[in-house]
């Protein structure tokens, strides 16, 4: 399982986004971001800079 919470990249936010796969993680992180976070658009640059901190839950 692999997880990545707001927290995990600076954002005071509780919500952790976990899935079977770093892909799978990134859109539930993506479509949280736009829900919750006044994210218009996820765009490369945040996926990338996302990527990064996904980690073994």
């Amino acid at each position: 399982m692999k997880a990545l919470g707001c927290k995990d990249v600076g954002v005071e936010c509780s919500f952790v986004a976990k899935g079977k796969t770093t892909e799978e993680v990134l859109k539930k992180a993506a479509e949280h971001a736009t829900k919750h976070h006044g994210i218009k658009k996820v765009t490369k640059d945040y996926l990338d800079s996302w990527r990064k901190h996904v980690h073994e839950a």
